[in-house]
């Protein structure tokens, strides 16, 4: 059997063995002939082809493609190996005189392959651009559309681009071969006749892979704008579309060391009414971003990263984020946000973020509390800032939040800002175990007319806050409420202690003032005519109930009548604190809670100088009505 079997592999080889050798001669003079053509060609191409018919060539190719006359000064080169290929030297790209002459670009140096058969039968086509040191002006137009009005291939093609059936279609003799180029060292120019503004682009360096106008576009371009480098990932399937201003297929990513942004969905460079897809943006360092873009915002400097991801779909006469997550400094947050436009109002941004954690200031910051209010220019006449005309009523919730040196809890909070005023307010907060509201309001221009502040809290625990802060000094601890109420005549981020105007009312249950012994200071006062109130701080002043109220102005706060009722003596206060230097200028005394204990605990009177947290005490005789009178 193994026999029979070694007997049907050989019939099976032998035909085989016999038709190989003759193949692998015939696949080998094929070879050696197309070899001989390719070097002949090679060898043949100088003496066949002449510089002037590929130079003219190209020149038409440039003129046919930009719709602009062509000018070529330097000598043209030709190489034939590896690959034909021609470069020109200092190229000039213009309308023609009797069409206003106007300068398209220039161009150091141009080189392109050709096709040498196409050559030899008369004809030039070229791939393979690479151009060094290009210098192109381009000018976007009141609609936000690059100026192709010139009627170059290109401009014909993008004209005239049509969208069927979810694809881009054109005309096929519209079509034409492009291929791969190559820009080195370029600088480009775009005069935006919309917002009056000249952008320059430098150092501009691209790898462009387009192999026929109607179809796909591939691009990365790395340029220079003020001083800053930045890398542009592009992709389209349907480009011409883009480039007509028209809704497009896109895929855009944006890098540089100051931001880092992608999109990819369907887009119009001209207009948003069509905007569907997903973009992320994450800017590392927002002051250094805004002072590389020239903007300022007075108290940006809290925050520090920013980043933003979301699905984004145009709305009516808006966008809509979806599913947003926004980042500011470490806080992060998830919401829906919308940006209502209609002409002739400031845009409008709306929507609710909810946080886990997250700090007030940066956040107000990044909102920018300049946003507000209320400056005299006419919306239809542009805006000196892009912030200035943008209007918000965003709402807020965090499970924790931070603002300054107080921590909150279960917040809820929104922002509003109009054509006239901007509020930031608390409507409902935990605090220090009580509940914190706040109203925070803008006036005038642009905060620099001044602002207030309104915040109450109440039955929150004061000798929690004040251990949390640090503070010094004998201070009420208990349980209490507080209302603020203060104004400022100067911009909220230069405003001191001084320039501060406004009233307090604080007032608790029961609780101890460490640091005040009333004993101790009868006994001080009846001894020496001054001493300091660290002489009588050998115990804690208890009290059952404390009320009072302050006015502040002036760098200082004047008290009313300070009254802390304990369960025997009551201490009264009144007089002037400097906050700005901790001076104190008070007068009190310490009498009996009850009347009918006056005569065991006869009234105190004493003045209060020096300064916190260690006031120096001296106390006040009572003339004509002295125990000795009486």
């Amino acid at each position: 059997m193994s026999t029979s079997r070694h007997r049907r592999w050989r019939r099976k080889i032998g035909p085989v063995s016999r038709w190989l050798p003759a193949f692998a001669r015939l696949s080998t003079v094929f070879l050696l002939i197309a070899l001989a053509l390719f070097v002949a060609l090679r060898v043949a191409a100088p003496y066949l082809i002449s510089t002037g018919f590929v130079r003219s060539g190209i020149e038409d190719v440039l003129s046919k493609w930009t719709g602009y006359h062509a000018e070529i000064k330097g000598s043209p080169v030709l190489e034939f190996w590896p690959t034909p290929r021609i470069t020109l030297n200092q190229i000039t790209i213009r309308q023609p005189r009797e069409s206003g002459d106007k300068l398209l670009g220039s161009i150091e140096s141009l080189s392109a392959d050709f096709s040498l058969v196409d050559a030899l039968r008369g004809r030039t086509s070229f791939h393979e651009f690479h151009l060094v040191r290009p210098n192109l002006a381009l000018t976007r137009d009141e609609k936000g559309l690059i100026d192709w009005s010139y009627a170059g291939l290109l401009a014909r093609a993008i004209s005239g681009v049509r969208y069927e059936n979810g694809a881009e279609v054109l005309d096929p003799d519209l079509d034409a071969e492009i291929g791969a180029v190559t820009i080195e060292d370029g600088t480009l120019v775009v005069t935006d006749i919309k917002s009056a503004k000249t952008y320059h682009f430098d150092s501009v360096t691209a790898d462009i892979a387009w192999p026929r106008l109607s179809g796909a576009i591939s691009a990365v371009i790395i340029a220079r704008i003020n001083g800053e480098d930045l890398k542009v990932d592009f992709a389209s399937r349907q480009p011409l579309l883009a480039f007509a201003g028209r809704n497009a297929e896109t895929r855009t990513s944006l890098t540089s060391n100051l931001l880092t942004a992608h999109f990819q969905g369907i887009a119009s460079i001209a207009s948003l009414s069509a905007l569907s897809g997903n973009a992320a943006v994450t800017i590392p360092d927002v002051p250094a971003l805004l002072t590389w873009s020239g903007k300022s915002i007075p108290g940006i400097a809290t925050l520090k990263s920013a980043s933003l991801e979301s699905d984004i779909m145009s709305s009516g006469n808006g966008l809509r984020f979806n599913n947003l997550s926004l980042s500011l400094n470490e806080a992060s947050a998830t919401g829906v946000m919308d940006l209502f436009t209609q002409p002739g109002k400031r845009p409008k941004i709306g929507g609710t973020l909810a946080f886990d954690q997250m700090n007030l200031k940066p956040f107000l910051d990044a909102f920018a509390l300049r946003l507000a209010a209320g400056e005299a220019e006419d919306i239809s006449t542009g805006m000196s800032g892009p912030l200035r005309a943008l209007d918000v009523d965003v709402r807020l919730s965090a499970r924790r939040a931070q603002m300054g040196l107080f921590e909150l809890s279960d917040v809820g909070a929104s922002m509003i800002v109009t054509g006239g005023e901007a509020k930031f307010d608390i409507g409902d907060s935990q605090f220090e175990g009580g509940e914190m509201t706040a109203h925070l309001e803008a006036t005038q221009r642009d905060f620099d007319g001044g602002g207030k502040l309104q915040l109450s809290i109440r039955n929150a625990d004061f000798a929690a806050l004040a251990e949390r802060l640090q503070l010094k000094g004998p201070l009420p601890l208990a349980t209490g409420s507080l209302d603020l109420d203060l104004q400022s005549p100067k911009a909220i981020w230069t405003t001191g202690l001084a320039d501060v105007t406004g009233r307090l009312h604080f007032w608790t249950g029961e609780g101890t003032i460490p640091g005040i012994d009333a004993a101790a200071l009868r006994t001080q006062a009846a001894e020496k005519p001054f001493f300091p109130l660290s002489a009588a701080a050998g115990a804690a002043f208890a009290f059952n109930q404390l009320n009072l109220q302050a006015d502040f102005a002036n760098g200082s706060a004047e008290m009313h009548d300070a009254r802390i009722a304990g369960a025997t003596q009551t201490l009264t206060l009144s007089g002037v604190i400097t906050y700005q230097s901790n001076g104190l200028a008070l007068s009190g005394s310490l009498d009996a809670t009850d009347p009918a204990k006056a005569a065991e605990l006869p009234l105190l009177p004493f003045f209060i100088g020096g300064s916190w947290p260690n006031p120096v005490i001296s106390p006040v005789p009572l003339f004509g009505n002295t125990p000795q009178a009486q």
